[in-house]
């Protein structure tokens, strides 16, 4: 953080209606290639009198946009999958810069998003009421989804394009307005994006961009005129905007944390199992809320861990932008020293290093934030790397005896965002899905996230509120049921009389 900028280094800008504006903040904060430690530009944190101004034009738009027909709503978003299709490429590139990921693991970053948008465009099939004729005599029961109002979203580093589409395509779908708070990590793609959604014809004031920290999240979670808040990102922050945004009387939804447990039968292929364990476990570099990062070694599948070993070693470190990479560097100075102590931390408490990725090397990156393949067994609940959510390159190991001894030890552990299991076990796959108690899971797939159809549906500790992003439940947490009974006269109906009771007959 910083109280000025040089005036050679861009700048990233405020969306406040409709223009794209510099902010009046004396707070800046660089914008760093986690591969190079270069400076690809500074970020403004809004100041109070931004926040408010982004939330009154969204406010202001409202009046608008939510009588906008449903069709001319929908037609802007297949506008924008469009344009996203357009400029994938150069999309990702901006997002490898700023955030680290391989090249081919940023387009998948903007292709995940880009699946939402597809199904904002949808909306005419998502947004549908109820109708019950004739409920009782001459009575027609019906409800209307009908929008909130100014809804914001906050979003995190590890996926600065799909989460931030995730959320304001199907709010603003539903005919609500928009403020977004990006990762102030990564900001540059995400606001690319915004830029291609004006030109998609988004109208101004519908989406509305502030940057910032602490100060920019309260403000948000306080202002009376925003109606619901969706946040991705960490236990710890997650559970403050919860708290807060519902004590200010809002809906909020707040997917946070994980340990992410994929249970490895016997039975299963191993080929196959080991590859998706390997590229689960390692690619973002670990960098996902869904990344499988712990792993349940059944009976005989505990003998796997040299051939788990060896495939990982075959990993290759190196910048996101070079080809052939596997593993690139994770965000932030702070994240790989934070990595390589809780690290330190599981050899001092006794568990197995069986694989080291702390002392990496790649050459023409001496400066960046690498972490290389690191695994560790005799792993057990209490020590440090099992009960935190590391979000780096660093894969557990633990063993169980039966499936039902894995299970129990997924379900005491308090997260429950997604869970694996590999066999080719019908029934054990089925009392494994029946028994977890874990929101998302995969039956030999090591990443269980639903496509947009669906919705993401972490639970326990993992998420706070009662609907997920996306999918359907995403369209009852932006819109209000109204339900309305309605009875028609015509001129030959003979009228009743006076009825005192509560029945509609």
């Amino acid at each position: 953080m910083s109280d000025s900028r040089p005036t050679d280094t861009p700048t990233v800008k405020l969306l406040i209606d409709g223009e794209f504006v510099e902010s009046k903040t004396t707070e800046w904060r660089d914008v760093v290639n986690p591969a190079t430690q270069a400076v690809l530009a500074r970020v403004p944190f809004a100041t109070a009198e931004e926040v408010d101004a982004a939330v009154a034009s969204a406010q202001a738009a409202f009046r608008t946009w939510r009588k906008t027909p449903i069709g001319a709503r929908a037609r802007i978003f297949l506008k924008y999958q469009q344009l996203i299709r357009e400029h994938m490429k150069e999309l990702a590139a901006i997002l490898t810069a700023e955030q680290g990921k391989t090249l081919p693991d940023a387009e998948g970053d903007v292709f995940r998003g880009l699946e939402v948008v597809e199904h904002a465009a949808a909306i005419g099939n998502l947004q549908l009421g109820e109708l019950a004729n004739n409920v009782a005599n001459g009575v027609d029961t019906y409800t209307l989804l009908q929008p909130l109002g100014v809804c914001a979203g906050i979003t995190p580093f590890n996926f600065p394009a799909m989460i931030p589409l995730w959320m304001f395509p199907m709010a603003i779908a539903t005919g609500n307005t928009f403020v977004l708070k990006p990762s102030e990590q990564d900001p540059m793609v995400t606001m690319r994006l915004v830029e291609l959604a004006l030109e998609a014809g988004i109208p101004k004031g519908v989406l509305n961009v502030v940057h910032g920290g602490p100060d920019v999240v309260n403000a948000i979670c306080d202002h009376p005129d925003i109606k619901a808040v969706s946040f991705v990102g960490s236990t710890k922050v997650g559970t403050h905007v919860y708290n807060r945004a519902t004590l200010a009387g809002k809906r909020a939804q707040c997917m946070m944390g994980a340990k992410n447990h994929a249970v490895v039968m016997p039975d299963a292929n191993k080929e196959q199992t080991l590859n998706a364990m390997v590229g689960a476990a390692f690619g973002a570099a670990g960098q996902r809320c869904m990344a499988a990062s712990t792993a349940v070694l059944v009976g005989e599948a505990r003998e796997w861990i040299p051939e788990l070993v060896e495939k990982a070693k075959t990993l290759k470190v190196n910048a996101g932008t070079e080809a052939g990479t596997d593993v690139g560097p994770v965000i932030s100075c702070a994240a790989h020293a934070r990595i390589k102590g809780l690290i330190e931390t599981g050899v001092r408490q006794g568990a197995t290093l069986e694989l080291d990725g702390r002392d990496v090397s790649v050459p023409g990156y001496e400066k960046g934030n690498f972490i290389g393949p690191t695994i560790f067994s005799g792993v057990k609940p209490g020590m440090a790397i099992y009960d935190e959510e590391i979000f780096g390159p660093v894969l557990v190991l633990l063993e169980a005896e039966t499936l039902d001894e894995a299970i129990e030890i997924i379900n005491a552990n308090p997260n429950g965002n997604g869970t694996a299991i590999f066999t080719q076990s019908g029934a054990a796959a089925r009392r494994f899905q029946e028994e977890i108690d874990v929101g998302q899971v995969g039956i030999n797939v090591p990443i269980p996230v639903p496509v947009p159809l669906f919705s993401f549906t972490g639970s326990r500790a993992s998420k706070l509120g009662d609907l997920g992003p996306y999918g359907k439940q995403v369209v009852t947490f932006y819109t209000q049921t109204k339900t309305v009974t309605a009875r028609w006269f015509d001129d030959e109906t003979l009228g009743h009389g006076v009825n005192t009771t509560i029945s509609l007959k």
